[in-house]
């Protein structure tokens, strides 16, 4: 069952530009495997962790380094989580993570689904209103198909 969708656009050369400037941040933001990279991979990681932490409803127990996107044989994009992050992620009874990655024409972006088992509570959203738990993703048995289509 889905508990989590995340997804975040990184501009490359602001990117690449920022890199420059402050080269501290690489150590900060990336585990050492992915720190050899050009600034456009880097960019689809970063922004593939940005897109996980949206997934998970929050960054409490997140560490950037603790986050590394490796490549399965196929190159298909993976999280090889660690440290507190591995534990804040199974703690929360997510099962499985999907990544998708692309970047072209100046931009990276990349897209995450975070799943549960089937009867594991949904992360808690926090809003302006109150906190209470995802249940947007089954609609009544009232609501049309229709209601299901994003339109945007």
């Amino acid at each position: 069952m889905i508990v989590g969708i995340g997804v975040d656009v990184v501009d490359v050369p602001r990117f690449a530009a920022t890199l420059a400037r402050t080269p501290r941040l690489l150590p900060r933001l990336f585990a050492p495997a992915e720190r050899v990279l050009k600034p456009r991979s880097l960019a689809a990681r970063y922004a593939a962790k940005e897109a996980l932490i949206k997934a998970l409803g929050g960054s409490d127990g997140v560490h950037w380094t603790d986050i590394e996107v490796a490549s399965e044989p196929s190159g298909r994009p993976i999280f090889a989580l660690t440290g507190e992050t591995a534990a804040t992620v199974a703690g929360r009874g997510i099962t499985a993570l999907h990544l998708s990655m692309s970047h072209d024409a100046g931009l990276a972006t990349a897209y995450v689904i975070a799943e549960a088992a089937s009867g594991v509570p949904a992360p808690m959203r926090e809003n302006a209103a109150s906190a209470v738990p995802d249940t947007a993703a089954e609609p009544s048995a009232s609501a049309p198909d229709t209601a299901r289509e994003d339109t945007a």
